[in-house]
């Protein structure tokens, strides 16, 4: 190495010795605050959930330090409490009107505080953060409770809690107590943490109505490694389950005075329905917005039943409809509309008015010549990324002239792509019209979002349903009549008991399904109920009357959305009495949060609304952070395809290998925080630096300019000027590679050179379990997999972008190389760091998918208990778990033989190949290599 090179080869090692010191002493600091307790308690009684979160904070350092209590809850929550308990002192958090609030709304904001301690984080979740300073050896407890409903969406109720410590805590505890009168049906629960190590943390014990859920995990489970200090606990828990459900649908439950009504009939056919789709194709909607609403639409389009009838309806500047009228949705007519779709180009202004006048014209058209079937169902689901810029371009006048045009007629959906739309103005757009607002988050997964929703409004089951009571017997009850009811949704009523009501609480709904009426009938025993909900320690008493709180709430909340002037006034009233009355913290209330005196004097928690978050700087849990300012120019250390400010190493070196001995010696690297007196730096190094490979290869500096005259972007390079030797052509991995049990070999490494559409690769009638797949022979990899599990009803889709598990209509999408942990009646799902995502049950075959990036990125097939396949398998694949037979060569000749399947010969080489099933890029292995 020449000298000019080695100098910026020493000072790049510097900096990088240098940011390691920054993060072990940031790790020493962060440590003085020491969590020693974390709990989370959560109480679901009939769906609805009581969390309570306890945090137990110890300072350890000889001077006064911060503590930061952080927890991340769902947006639909509401907070109930928190309080702070400091050296025997409870600090608690008082919830006030929001008018009250603001005399410490405004001191907050005038000492330069975030007023807001709750953010929106990502599409599910809201973050509250709370800091106070802690004298040394002193104790702070933080307790923060908060209740939610949960709502029934595609058959499941899901309970999502966020759990990161962010370092070892000595007593980490989570449980989670379900009652369901009606029985537990189905229950799953799901981790972005947790791993095989993991599992025996987790318990759960399950009989006919109840549940419990323990995670509980020691010190040393919860470290990363036996050197590593930081915890893996990180990240999101769910709990999904459902109830036993008769025909009648109905279940009323009763609990000190108030009754709750759920109803979701099963067995109902579903009625027909016009849907005309309003698709933004402006100019904004460019690139991958409109890429992922193509394939979207494709999508539903197939899943349009021959009993639908359709349109579509494309619009920038001008609207422009598919067809002159709507459609019967026959195979011809779908696959005409997909083809259109497929052509669908994004250009021009967003004339969001005509298009929405087009579409309620060709449903009355139609209505006018008798062409809606009588007792069908009409849809207009509108797509849109932004504001109306051509025609009429006030949302107030739109709002009116469709509200006008439909009168009444045909519900209204709206999604909102992105976040320069104005929810706001969907938003009324939607409930005005009988329907509701849904935004879509842009990210890999937005077409799935899409088809997801879709599936929610695509089975509707009864029109015009009513709930009726005896009138001497109920009061207060909340809305009683609904529009639609969707299939795999509930409908819930709750209402207080009158002090002289009947012995036994009676009721009907009733409903139009297709051409008939229908009334369900059902009855509950006010004693017997209430006995039942009186004495579990798991239940949260005096919930069913704070679950018809928080429904009451909600449900005005959405009133006043599409409420006159004239009319707001009264439901804010009531709500805010609510709020209050029940200590909800909604977008009426604040929460003032009271810290010691010497401290802040108080700090303000609200709720997020969101209409207000068209500024985000945090989408889809991904963070915008600070550069750091150097004179006049700024800096941020840049690397790979990342979109964060990554630190990383040129040369084909690839971090999928395993964690280098520099790592294990100084811990991961992660975020390290310098503090300047004027603003913070970040650095953040990812696993893919691996410095240690010497000889120090030579650095390349560039930096890029942007016409401000500021270096926003530096590029550190790494030029290898190491010599090597010429090698032998690279060993490469098969196509498949095949365990054959009961063979004398023990694996067969199976090559694709000839592959035309989507090959059936398994099929296993006697398992359930069928696979197909799309392989390409030019980049030698599969481009999408597939996996279908007929008895458990479930799809596992698997592309290069992410993985799609479907089940009963309803889509979960994970990223690859992010931790899951799945467990659900009769499968596991695993995936772990290396991306290799395992589907498995005690007595199927288990099928693992990988994902592969080494050359060319694709996915790569894994077979494992292959003993456990029937004699039905068949298959392109599924071939050789059939009577194989091998065949001695006619020559003496250790390096070939003949396979023969299924009276079919197969040559058969002895071959070095590339073995991807531990681990990217993999070790060599000899096999027996077959070409198809």
């Amino acid at each position: 190495m020449n000298t000019p090179a080695a100098a910026p080869t020493c000072g790049i090692v510097l900096v990088l010795l240098s940011l390691l010191a920054v993060l072990q002493t940031t790790t020493a600091q962060k440590n003085d605050i020491d969590i020693y307790s974390l709990t989370v308690d959560s109480k679901v009684s009939s769906r609805f959930a009581h969390t309570v979160v306890t945090s137990r904070v110890v300072n350890r350092a000889d001077t006064l330090q911060e503590a930061t209590f952080q927890m991340e809850l769902p947006k639909k929550a509401f907070i109930t409490n928190f309080s702070m308990i400091i050296d025997g002192v409870t600090y608690p958090g008082n919830i006030k009107d929001k008018a009250a609030a603001q005399e410490q709304y405004a001191e907050a904001v005038a000492r330069g505080q975030s007023a807001g301690l709750v953010k929106a984080t990502g599409r599910k979740m809201e973050q509250f953060q709370v800091a106070v300073s802690v004298a040394p050896a002193a104790k702070v407890t933080f307790e923060l409770v908060y209740e939610e409903l949960l709502k029934r969406h595609l058959g499941l109720y899901e309970l999502l809690l966020k759990v990161r410590p962010q370092q070892l805590v000595k007593h980490l505890q989570m449980d989670i107590h379900i009652f369901e009168p009606q029985g537990i049906r189905f229950l799953e629960t799901e981790s972005s943490f947790l791993t095989n190590e993991l599992a025996s943390a987790l318990t759960i014990s399950q009989n006919e109505t109840k549940a419990h859920i323990r995670f509980k995990p020691t010190l040393s489970q919860q470290q990363k490694s036996p050197e590593q200090e930081d915890t893996v606990v990180d990240g999101n828990f769910i709990v999904r389950y459902d109830v036993n459900r008769t025909l009648s649908g109905g279940s009323i439950q009763i609990e000190n005075g108030y009754f709750v009504h759920y109803f979701a009939p099963e067995g109902l056919p579903t009625i027909p329905k016009n849907v005309i789709f309003v698709i933004d194709k402006s100019g904004s909607m460019q690139g991958r917005k409109i890429q992922q609403t193509r394939e979207a639409l494709i999508k539903i389009l197939d899943d349009l039943s021959p009993k639908d009838q359709f349109n579509l309806v494309s619009f920038s500047r001008e609207a422009t409809q598919w067809m002159p009228s709507l459609m019967p949705a026959s195979a011809e007519n779908v696959e005409k509309a997909r083809s259109y779709a497929s052509d669908i180009q994004a250009r021009g202004g967003t004339n969001i008015n005509s298009a929405m006048l087009m579409a309620v014209q060709l449903l009355d058209e139609a209505n006018r010549k008798e062409r809606l079937p009588i007792g069908s169902v009409s849809l207009i689901i509108l797509l849109t990324d932004g504001d109306p810029t051509v025609g009429e371009t006030n949302p107030k006048n739109i709002q009116k002239n469709v509200q006008d045009a439909i009168g009444g007629q045909y519900n209204l959906f709206c999604l909102g792509f992105g976040f320069d739309v104005s929810y706001a103005f969907l938003e009324k757009l939607a409930l005005d019209n009988g329907g509701l607002a849904r935004r879509i988050y842009e990210d890999s997964d937005s077409a799935v979002q899409l088809q997801d929703f879709y599936q929610e409004v695509a089975n509707p089951l009864l029109t015009a349903v009513a709930f009726k009571y005896p009138s001497n017997a109920v009061e207060e009850v909340t809305q009683d009549n609904f529009q639609l009811l969707f299939k795999g949704s509930e409908m819930v009523v709750a209402g207080k008991l009158q002090d002289q009501s009947p012995d036994v609480l009676s009721a009907n709904v009733s409903g139009q399904l297709l051409m008939q009426n229908i009334t369900f009938q059902m009855e509950a025993r006010v004693a017997e109920q209430e006995k039942e909900f009186r004495s579990p320690k798991y239940i949260f008493h005096g919930f069913m009357e704070r679950l018809w709180a928080y429904l009451t709430i909600q449900q005005l909340l959405e009133q006043i959305v599409s409420a006159s002037d004239a009319e707001k006034q009264a439901l804010e009233t009531r709500a805010l009495g609510l709020s209050l009355n029940y200590s909800f913290v909604t977008p009426l209330t604040s929460m003032v949060v009271t810290k010691p005196e010497g401290q802040e004097e108080s700090e303000v928690a609200e709720k997020p609304v969101e209409n207000e978050d068209r500024d985000m700087t945090s989408i889809s849990g991904r963070a915008v952070f600070p550069s750091h300012s150097i004179g006049n120019r700024r800096f941020r250390i840049k690397g790979g395809n990342s979109a964060d400010p990554l630190l990383t190493t040129r040369g084909g070196i690839r971090g999928s290998a395993g964690v280098p001995g520099f790592y294990r010696k100084f811990g991961a690297p992660g975020p390290l925080h310098h503090h300047h007196h004027h603003s913070p730096v970040l650095y953040d190094m990812t696993s893919d630096l691996r410095l240690l490979n010497f000889p120090m290869p030579d650095l390349e500096f560039s930096a890029r300019s942007s016409p401000d005259g500021l270096f926003h972007d530096m590029d550190l390079g790494i030029k290898e000027t190491t010599t090597v030797a010429p090698s032998l052509a690279p060993i490469q991995a098969p196509s498949v590679i095949l365990p054959l049990p009961g063979q004398s070999v023990d694996q067969l490494c199976v090559d694709i050179k000839h592959s035309q559409g989507p090959m059936n690769l398994l099929s296993d009638p006697d398992q359930g379990v069928e696979v197909t797949g799309q392989y390409e022979v030019e980049k030698a990899q599969f481009s999408w997999i597939e996996v279908t599990f007929k008895n458990l009803q479930l799809q596992v889709r698997a592309s290069p972008e992410h993985v799609v598990v479907i089940r009963n209509r309803r889509s979960s999408v994970y990223k690859w190389k992010e931790t899951l942990f799945s467990v659900m009646p009769g499968l596991k799902m695993t995936m772990d760091k290396a991306g290799l995502l395992l589907l498995s049950s005690p007595d199927r075959v288990t099928i693992g998918l990988l994902f592969w990036d080494g050359p060319g990125q694709g996915l790569r097939l894994l077979l494992r208990d292959t003993d456990r396949f029937s004699s039905h398998v068949s298959g392109t694949l599924g071939q050789f778990y059939q009577d194989v037979l091998w065949v001695p060569p006619a020559a003496a000749d250790d390096g070939k033989q003949t396979l023969r399947v299924q009276g079919r010969d197969h040559s058969a080489t002895r071959e070095l190949k590339l073995d991807y099933q531990e681990e990217a890029p993999g070790t060599e292995i000899s096999c027996w290599s077959v070409e198809l």
